[in-house]
């Protein structure tokens, strides 16, 4: 069995990922004995054309153990390329909403971040020229497995392929200070580290009971569980889906708990050579560095 927290997995976990270089990733899953798995014999990539239940249902099919071993030393890449749409929810943490002196929403908060923002979950975060409060938010983002127009709120998680981990970086003065929407804030390089497994939605017992954290240098920063979100998974895709068409391997990241370093006092912003460790309840970790441009 992997070595792994099982907090209300089950036992044939599917954990989907991309192994390689950056531009050279090729689509592997974890087997049941946490070894690397090669998946390019059954199909070219983690992205749209290939995120949906018709390729889920004939993966789960596959032996992995007769597939070829990948080292596991090989850098992770981002669990998803090529997105149509990288969508983010704020505020949607009642006491994140409160560290920042705003009121929690009464609707969902609904932004962009650009799609090329996305990295692997080990890259290293790069502190843009300029940047003088960049911050961190653990969150969990789900990823689409078909089209979602007007879906009902009791039928959401038939649309959900996977569950990943995102830190959504941002920095905040160019979210909240120079103008238009927090897009400029939340999309610059390597703002969006995904991953590093993408875990089936099938394979979580329960999305609404996971616990998220985040560390800086070893210090307990972020600590949440997404029984305290605002508005849950459902509501959110049945909510979004009602303006915005979702199709399959549009990703949503659904907000962070309290902790950022904007909520501290006084608020305590990212610097060059900080290291910060994700981890969500079945989800993996991530291990960033912060690095100057």
């Amino acid at each position: 069995m992997l070595n792994i927290p099982t907090w209300g997995l089950k036992v044939n976990l599917v954990k989907l990922l991309r192994l390689g270089n950056v531009g050279k990733e090729i689509p592997a899953a974890v087997d049941k004995n946490g070894k690397f798995r090669n998946l390019s014999s059954h199909i070219k990539d983690l992205n749209p054309e290939t995120i949906n239940f018709e390729t889920l249902k004939e993966l789960k099919k596959i032996d992995l153990e007769n597939l070829d071993e990948i080292d596991q030393n090989t850098r992770i890449g981002s669990c998803i390329t090529k997105p149509g749409n990288f969508f983010a929810i704020g505020l949607n943490y009642t006491e994140h909403a409160k560290e920042t002196g705003a009121e929690p929403p009464k609707n969902p908060v609904l932004f962009n971040k650009s799609v090329h923002c996305i990295v692997g979950p080990n890259d290293n975060v790069i502190m843009p020229k300029g940047s003088e409060k960049l911050d961190h938010e653990v969150e969990i983002a789900f990823v689409i497995g078909k089209k979602a127009k007007r879906v009902k709120e009791k039928d959401a998680q038939d649309y959900i392929f996977g569950y990943c981990i995102c830190n959504d970086i941002s920095e905040r003065d160019w979210q909240k200070n120079k103008g238009g929407q927090w897009v400029k804030g939340k999309s610059g390089d390597t703002f969006g580290p995904l991953g590093p497994y993408l875990v089936t939605g099938d394979e979580i017992d329960d999305v609404q009971n996971l616990n998220l954290s985040l560390d800086v240098n070893g210090e307990r920063h972020q600590t949440g569980n997404t029984k305290q979100m605002i508005f849950n998974f459902n509501f959110l895709i049945a909510h979004i889906s009602s303006f915005i068409t979702l199709m399959p391997g549009d990703i949503v990241t659904t907000g962070t708990p309290p902790g950022v370093g904007l909520g501290m006092t006084p608020p305590v912003f990212l610097k060059n050579g900080d290291k910060m460790e994700l981890s969500v309840d079945n989800l993996g970790t991530q291990t960033i560095q912060v690095i100057t441009e």
